[in-house]
């Protein structure tokens, strides 16, 4: 059993489009620990999926430092990022059929995902065995045309998780599932958790989903804006001494509010003023 840690250090993403600069990413500090269950949580276009291409090695930061277990991926050369997904970053994508094969059988993909580490020496367990944990042994050899979607985004965590990975990336798991398909994903990444050790970081914009997860972070205009604990939400203060606001305090506090921080024993307190 084994997981791999998360550690990002003023971490920038910025894109060129159409002749301008575009920041995803604008200084993230994040850590996740080794074994630990998370989610991405935030609007469209706040950064969740540019964060996971960085966790991943897909895309390089244009400034900062990505580290997974001891590996610093912003230094990696392109070899080790492909050794690395092959064997210790298991990735899903949103969407099962981008993880799938379609012409072969549940049983067949994992296989084909375990090709690259068999080659390199790697000693994995043999896919029946996978597919029997995730509860797809009677569905091993069928046409993925006859799996239900619950059971197709089931074949793509096999296939994620077919060498045992340290840490396994979801884009939106859950997505266009009903909620019983969504709860057999979702107990399968926690006994993938479990039984293996694996960190598991997922996106989501589902709030049942973020509600039974352990730990949230919130991305919010390229900065973790955000984080959640067994249901509590917190502000997080940056690395710069940013603090962004919660959600439903920025609601309420329109642009240009000035707010005075006052310290009341052994705690603070913010109180928005007129200006």
């Amino acid at each position: 059993m084994h997981g791999l840690a998360i550690r990002t250090r003023g971490l920038v993403h910025i894109y060129h489009v159409e002749g301008h600069d575009v920041a995803a990413l604008s200084g993230v500090d994040l850590d996740v620990a080794a074994g630990e269950v998370v989610g991405l949580l935030g609007p469209s276009g706040s950064g969740k999926s540019t964060l996971m291409s960085l966790v991943a090695g897909i895309l390089r930061p244009s400034a900062g430092k990505v580290f997974v277990g001891e590996t610093e991926l912003s230094a990696a050369q392109p070899r080790a990022l492909d050794s690395l997904r092959a064997t210790e970053v298991g990735l899903m994508l949103q969407g099962a059929d981008r993880n799938l094969i379609p012409h072969a059988t549940p049983d067949g993909n994992v296989r084909f995902a375990q090709h690259k580490a068999r080659r390199a020496g790697r000693s994995l367990a043999d896919p029946t065995q996978i597919l029997d944990d995730l509860g797809l042994a009677e569905h091993a050899d069928r046409p993925l045309a006859e799996l239900t979607p619950g059971e197709l985004q089931l074949a793509a965590v096999a296939v994620a998780v077919s060498t045992r990975p340290g840490l396994l990336l979801c884009d939106e798991p859950t997505s266009q599932l009903d909620h019983a398909a969504r709860d057999q994903v979702l107990a399968a990444l926690a006994h993938v958790n479990r039984t293996y050790g694996t960190t598991v970081v997922l996106v989501t914009h589902d709030p049942d989903v973020a509600r039974v997860l352990p730990r949230t972070v919130t991305i919010r205009d390229g900065r973790i804006g955000g984080e959640g604990r067994s249901g509590e939400e917190y502000a997080v203060v940056t690395a710069d001494g940013f603090l962004p606001l919660l959600g439903h305090v920025r609601d309420r506090l329109p642009p240009g509010t000035l707010v005075r921080v006052h310290e009341v024993g052994d705690h603070f307190e913010l109180r928005a003023e007129e200006g």
